[in-house]
């Protein structure tokens, strides 16, 4: 399954920023073990390569281990060099074309979205969703009814529910699933964020 495949089904995709490179390892081991399909690891994490690297030899060749905050060809470069099956930017980045990964592509204008779409993002992340909410998501659809938008930043369980109800392809959560995990914090209470994403975001309870 590949990643916009896999964002389809599971409708989540986890990131994974800290300060301590071996609970930010720990932290990625426990969401996929939770179920989470889709993890990203920031290049913002202390020692991130590391942390990509031991995740890929943990979880194996098929395991959806992506990596976020790419903001130029070296970056990615050096991430995929690391395990990365996917990358994640914040903003427009040329030339991650030409590595043949999937790249979830940071934009919030529609002319950002076109130049994304054009330099070859397989999907748009909407970033910082929280600038415009679950309304500005739902406003885009309109022009753009075929893109598949993640929505990023500032996405808790309210709002991813608001977002996947306005049409996002999933929602890409951060600290409200992760927590102070990769800082070192509790385990079991990112188990039970985690099981709380996957109700929400499978539309459970409602």
């Amino acid at each position: 399954m590949n990643l916009v495949e896999s964002l389809r089904a599971h409708r989540l995709l986890a990131i994974v920023r800290g300060k301590d490179p071996v609970a930010a390892l720990r932290t990625v081991r426990t969401l996929v073990e939770e179920g989470v399909a889709a993890v990203e690891v920031s290049l913002t994490t202390a020692d991130a390569l590391t942390v990509l690297r031991q995740a890929r030899a943990e979880l194996g060749p098929d395991a959806l281990l992506g990596a976020g905050t790419v903001r130029s060809a070296a970056d990615a470069e050096r991430a995929l060099d690391a395990g990365a099956a996917y990358l994640v930017t914040p903003a427009l980045v040329d030339g991650l074309e030409a590595y043949g990964v999937p790249v979830l592509m940071g934009a919030l204008t529609p002319t950002e979205i076109e130049t994304a779409l054009a330099r070859g993002a397989d999907a748009i992340k909407l970033f910082p969703g929280s600038l415009g909410g679950p309304g500005y998501l739902r406003a885009l659809r309109d022009p753009f009814p075929e893109v598949p938008f993640v929505p990023v930043g500032g996405v808790d369980a309210s709002a991813a529910r608001a977002y996947l109800d306005r049409g996002a392809l999933a929602v890409g959560v951060g600290s409200p699933l992760v927590g102070d995990a990769a800082d070192g914090g509790d385990l079991e209470q990112l188990r039970a964020r985690a099981a709380e994403f996957r109700r929400v975001v499978a539309g459970e309870g409602r």
